[in-house]
């Protein structure tokens, strides 16, 4: 079985992203190579964290990653999973295609830290079923991906 690298990339890398990397790591076993990445930098958001582990997958140990640390890399798929990075990640020369899903952004969500956690935990499953579908196909030998992405050597998002 073939190794897929895959990157996700988000905005600032601190809490859709960082799920999905967990959960690629956690599943995908031997078949995924998981990173993730955001057009800017952040930190992981203790939300993101709480609501990981409420599923057995600790992301604690994970950092928030600029783009620009995987210059010069190939991977199998990218995904962005934002909106935002989507539309920056266009305008990187070489970027070539990446799969989108447009996924709720949980750190805008206002109220207490109940209502925050339930917002996390909203994207959370909803990654959860994108990435367990996503994981089934992309293992799957009989479906070639598309041609590796060859991120570029420099890497520079407005």
């Amino acid at each position: 079985m073939t190794t897929r690298r895959v990157l996700v990339i988000c905005t600032h890398n601190s809490a859709r992203s960082q799920m999905a990397e967990g959960m690629l790591r956690a599943w995908g076993g031997e078949q995924i190579a998981a990173f993730s990445a955001g057009t800017e930098r952040s930190i992981v958001r203790p939300e993101a964290i709480t609501v990981m582990r409420e599923i057995g997958i600790d992301i604690s140990v994970q950092r928030s990653k600029l783009i620009s640390e995987f210059a010069g890399q190939a991977f199998d798929w990218v995904v962005t999973v934002c909106d935002r990075a989507q539309q920056q990640c266009a305008t990187i020369p070489g970027m070539g295609p990446a799969m989108h899903w447009s996924v709720e952004d949980p750190s805008a969500a206002d109220g207490g830290e109940e209502e925050r956690l339930a917002a996390f935990r909203r994207v959370r499953d909803d990654l959860h079923g994108r990435i367990r579908r996503f994981i089934r196909s992309a293992g799957r030998d009989d479906i070639p991906p598309p041609a590796p992405v060859q991120l570029p050597d420099r890497i520079a998002v407005d």
